[in-house]
């Protein structure tokens, strides 16, 4: 199974004939998703990449029953391609549009509470479930289909632990990358509801960031609501020296909260292993996999 998204998912994207929506596009039809419309205003009638574009999500959703939309517009329209997702009611959208102002993700946030939509960033890779479908940026090269969930604050990192695990024989159910801005939607604590509800997922692994208090709030939750899922993680950040800005806006130290060590004792008191460097993810997944009993389960060849 996977958690999000399968080869069942009927996507639409948003401005697809934007040079970059169009490059991923067709990284995502070759991925095996179902990419059933695109939108652009004023281009209703077109044809990219054997799918046909419509003036508005609604207008989509409508011919063709889209149940996720996946954002690639410029930052000064993006709050307002999300809120038109959620007027149309898709139950899932992805926005990977990056530099949009935290007013109006603000915005955005208030205009959602009461909604159906469940939101997947802004700037975030999207999500991947291996040879099903993916939505986003996430190459499909670095995954394989397995049983260890992983979920990200950072984009980049997500690939690299997804081809750790890989490499190492562990395949993964979906990567999902939350993204790293200060205001956003779902959160670690929403995807690890998703993931405990997986049954194909036996495990997870967590890569967080300085910044926040997301990954000590996400500690407290497995530790208190999924004891039967063994969970790794990283945090990035935790060489940077005092005072260093991180490249993600939430990554942001302040009154003495969210350091690195106070994500890694706060993941090490719930049970959770913390990778030394990026250099041993893969390494303290399998470590962790072995202890729990499950690495013949989570390993393929």
């Amino acid at each position: 199974m996977s958690i999000l998204i399968d080869k069942n998912t009927k996507a639409i994207v948003q401005g697809i004939t934007g040079k970059a929506a169009l490059f991923h596009t067709r990284q995502m039809l070759d991925a095996g998703t179902q990419i059933v419309a695109g939108v652009t205003p004023g281009k209703a009638g077109q044809v990219v990449e054997g799918v046909p574009v419509y003036n508005t999500v609604r207008d989509a959703v409508k011919a063709t029953g889209a149940n996720a939309s996946v954002i690639y517009v410029p930052a000064r329209f993006a709050a307002d391609s999300i809120m038109e997702a959620v007027d149309a009611e898709l139950p899932l959208v992805i926005c990977i549009t990056e530099h949009i102002p935290v007013l109006d993700m603000v915005k955005v946030r208030r205009y959602m509470q009461g909604k159906k939509t469940r939101l997947l960033g802004p700037n975030c890779p999207g999500l991947l479930t291996p040879n099903q479908a993916k939505l986003g940026i996430t190459p499909t090269s670095v995954a394989k289909p397995g049983h260890v969930g992983l979920v990200s604050r950072s984009g980049t990192l997500t690939y690299e632990a997804a081809f750790q695990l890989t490499n190492a024989g562990i395949g993964q159910t979906t990567t999902v990358g939350i993204g790293g801005d200060p205001v956003k939607d779902m959160d670690f604590i929403d995807v690890l509801k998703l993931f405990k509800a997986d049954p194909d997922t036996l495990a997870v692994f967590l890569i967080g960031e300085i910044g926040g208090t997301a990954e000590e709030e996400a500690a407290k939750w497995i530790r208190e609501n999924m004891p039967e899922k063994p969970v790794a993680a990283f945090i990035a950040g935790r060489q940077a020296p005092p005072g260093k800005r991180m490249g993600h806006a939430g990554a942001i130290i302040s009154g003495g909260k969210g350091t690195a060590a106070d994500k890694v004792a706060a993941l090490n008191a719930a049970g959770i292993p913390v990778a030394e460097t990026v250099a041993h993810i893969g390494d303290t997944m399998v470590k962790l996999l072995k202890e729990k009993g499950l690495y013949e389960k989570c390993h393929t060849c």
